[in-house]
């Protein structure tokens, strides 16, 4: 039985449904961001924790930032029952649960902005669309080679020059190439760019979501540089 007062109780909500309040509550650092920047469980039949990324499984729900340390502090220290006041289990492997499904996430929206062509793959045409302001960020394999990267790392910088916002467009590298080949099968890619549109910003929104979970350092151009830094 759990016993708690009404300062210790963390915050839930009622179900995929509920829409009071604007911003949600993380049960680990109690503060309060948008849905998109906290990823929402829910206790399962079986009484196990589940992601629910989607926003749609049915039942009371709590939210964690999403960060994977606080999805391992939220498992150590039995916060997820707190929250859900009932008897449930978080497996240990619950942040690489995690991690497996937002991983998942982006590679299906990568396939679902390249049906729509607003995702392209390859050197050229990704280095073509960041000097046409086309891109809204480029995507390299972890193990891409340093001279691909370096010339679409030149073309970043020097766009960020003419841009109106003078921003550079961000890069990502989420995969190793081996990855994307049992992510995206034919689909895979060493240098792709994500375009304007509805499928291109949430590859973008994805993108993000999984480099702050993991904790990555997002990757800057340095003009005239072999290596991207950190």
């Amino acid at each position: 039985m759990i016993v708690e007062t009404e300062a210790d109780a963390l915050p839930s909500d009622k179900g995929p449904k509920d829409r009071s309040g604007s911003s949600r509550t993380c049960i680990v650092t109690r503060e309060s961001g948008s849905p998109d920047e906290l990823i929402r469980f829910v206790a399962g039949p079986d009484g196990r924790i589940v992601p629910d990324l989607k926003r749609q499984l049915p039942g009371r729900g709590c939210w964690v930032k999403a960060e994977r340390g606080l999805v391992e502090k939220a498992v150590a220290k039995k916060l997820f029952a707190r929250a859900l006041r009932a008897d449930v289990n978080a497996d240990a492997a619950l942040a690489d649960e995690v991690e497996r499904l937002l991983v998942e996430q982006l590679a299906g929206m990568m396939n679902m902005a390249r049906k729509a062509g607003q995702f392209v793959s390859g050197a050229m045409k990704t280095e073509q669309a960041v000097r046409g302001l086309a891109a809204l960020a480029v995507f390299h394999a972890i193990d891409a080679a340093a001279d691909g990267v370096r010339k679409i790392d030149q073309a970043r910088k020097a766009m960020s020059f003419v841009s109106e916002d003078e921003k550079e467009i961000p890069a990502f590298r989420p995969f190793t190439a081996a990855e994307m080949d049992g992510l995206l099968g034919s689909n895979a890619f060493i240098h792709a760019a994500a375009l304007a549109g509805q499928a291109g910003e949430g590859v973008v929104k994805r993108a993000i979501m999984l480099e702050k979970y993991r904790g990555s350092v997002p990757v800057r151009a340095v003009g005239g540089a072999g290596k991207p830094q950190q």
